[in-house]
C-alpha cells in the first residue's frame, strides 16, 4: 500500500525537552571513535570558545531519531516499518549542541514520492532550545521497500 501523499506538509507538535548531558556526549563520541577533547573536557571546550563541552556534529541523531518516530508510527500514514531502510541523512548546524542544552524538535513531512516500486518519505526536524534558539535542522529520507502502487506496464489485449 502506498503512503498517503496528503501527509506532505504535515507538522507534528513540538516534543518534550531533551536535556543534553556531558556523559551522553562523551558516550556518543566514544561510540563513533572520536577522541577530540572538546567532547569530554570542559576546559578544552572553553579554550576553544564554547561555554561547555560540545557534541559531535552527528549527535543530534540521538534526539531527532526519536522525534521522527511520530510519523513512522502514525497509524494514518500506513507505513510498514518492517519494510523501511534509511536512505539519507544530513544535518544543517546553526551552532554545536552543547552540554546543558534543553532541546525540543518539530517534525515536518517534506515529501512523499514513489520511485522504482518504493515509497520515499522525506522529513525535517527543526531542533531548537526550549527558548526558541535554532540549533540544528535534521533532514532524513526513508525508503519503504516495495510499497508503491505502480501503474501496470503490460497492455491488456483489446477485444
Amino acid at each position: 500500500m502506498s503512503l498517503d501523499p496528503s501527509f506532505i506538509g504535515r507538522t507534528y507538535p513540538a516534543t518534550e525537552v531533551y536535556e543534553v548531558g556531558r556523559e551522553k556526549i562523551r558516550e556518543f563520541a566514544d561510540a563513533i571513535g572520536d577522541p577530540h577533547p572538546v567532547y569530554r573536557d570542559p576546559d578544552a571546550a572553553r579554550a576553544a570558545g564554547y561555554p561547555d563541552v560540545i557534541a559531535p556534529p552527528t549527535f543530534p541523531i540521538v534526539i531527532t531519531a526519536r522525534i521522527g518516530e511520530q510519523v513512522l508510527f502514525d497509524p494514518e500514514l500506513g507505513l510498514d516499518y518492517t519494510k523501511v531502510v534509511h536512505g539519507q541523512q544530513r544535518f544543517v548546524v546553526t551552532r554545536p549542541v552543547r552540554a546543558g542544552d534543553r532541546l525540543t524538535g518539530v517534525l515536518t513531512v517534506d515529501n512523499i514520492q514513489a520511485a522504482a516500486g518504493n515509497d520515499l518519505i522525506s522529513t525535517r526536524v527543526d531542533l531548537s532550545t526550549e527558548d526558541g534558539e535554532p540549533v540544528v535542522i535534521a533532514y532524513s529520507m526513508l525508503v519503504a521497500r516495495g510499497t508503491s502502487a505502480e501503474p501496470s506496464t503490460s497492455a491488456e489485449p483489446s477485444s
